[in-house]
Parts: C-alpha cells; structure tokens; sequence
C-alpha cells in the first residue's frame, strides 16, 4: 500500500501558467532588485526563475494536465504590452515583487480564461482578485523601505506557457513544458 501512495505522489505534478520574461528582462530587474534591496531584506529570486504567473494549478495528474493544454491550445487571443511599473511587499507572505499599476485588459482576460478552465478541470484558485507580479524576494516578513520608482520594464507578450515545479538538490526550478503563441500585433484601444 505504501508503494502505490508514493508511486501515486510522484506522478502529481506540480504546475502553473505564466508569462515568461526574457533573460535581459531578468538581469536588468536582478540588477535593479540589487541596487534598491539590502541583502536581509529576503531570499532573492533567481533570474531564471522570474516569471509573471497567470494561474496557479497546484499539484495535478498527468492526465489533468493533459486536459488544461489542450483548453489553452484553443485559446485566441491578441498579444499585449505589460509595463512593470509598480513595486510593493505583501508582509504577510513575506514577498517582495514587481508589478504594473495599470493592468492591460488582454493580460486580464488571459489570466481570467486560464483561471476558469483551471477551476472547471478542479485546481482550486484563490479567491483573491489576479494580481499581476513578478515576485522578486521571499522571507521578506520584516518591514522593508520600497523605492519610490522601479526601472519600467516593458514586456511585449507574445506566448504564454505552463511550467513545472521541480525540486533539484534542495532548490525550486521553474521548467517550461508547453508554450502557446498569442495572436501577432497588439489591440488597439478601438479593437476593444
């Protein structure tokens, strides 16, 4: 009985859809993190790992996450622009992170939809409102001063994709398994 409840564990995976920033992205906000955080401010993230997560999907089956690429296979969607421009520290989870003030409705929309199928396939999502964010450090439960001003990273989304979760020697690596492209050309105001 034990062998199958471990077998049945290992094969749960745990899994989420994001937007990935590009490596440049991610040196210039590491660069920037270091100038603006002393190091006891919390754990940084590494840059690989930097990401904007659209859904959360928790620890799922090889068969449930079958179902969610193919739901987001069938997604149409015009690309959009997301400027980070926002900074702020959730003392209570103890995180540090990078957002944008002004949301962009196709981020939105694409959060919502993915947030959706996730919940009719039976991966609980929070009840919080989407908070678009780039988490920068963990541990950070002490009060920490925040710059006035981030380096307004602007990212042109073109894809969106589902990653895995994966323990290596004692470490989270974030592993992109699918990748889904978003329909060239941004919208425009009017096409709304």
């Amino acid at each position: 009985m034990i062998d199958t409840v471990d077998k049945t564990k290992t094969s749960l995976r745990r899994m989420f859809f994001a937007l990935t920033l590009p490596e440049a992205i991610q040196q210039d906000i590491v660069q920037w993190r270091a100038a603006n955080f002393p190091p006891e401010a919390g754990r940084p993230i590494v840059a690989a790992n930097m990401h904007l997560t659209l859904a959360f999907l928790g620890e799922i089956s090889a068969a449930k996450a079958q179902v969610l690429q193919q739901q987001a296979g069938r997604i149409s969607q015009a690309g959009f622009s997301v400027t980070l421009d926002d900074v702020g520290h959730w003392p209570g989870s103890g995180v540090i992170w990078l957002g944008c003030k002004n949301p962009p409705r196709g981020l939105l929309q694409l959060a919502q939809l993915l947030r959706s199928q996730a919940a009719r396939s039976g991966c609980a999502q929070t009840s919080l409102p989407f908070h678009p964010h780039v988490t920068l450090l963990r541990g950070a439960t002490r009060p920490v001063v925040i710059p006035a001003k981030t380096n307004n990273q602007r990212l042109c989304v073109d894809h969106f994709s589902l990653y895995e979760s994966v323990l290596v020697r004692g470490r989270t690596r974030y592993t992109k398994v699918q990748s889904w492209p978003l329909a060239s050309g941004e919208r425009k105001p009017d096409d709304v």
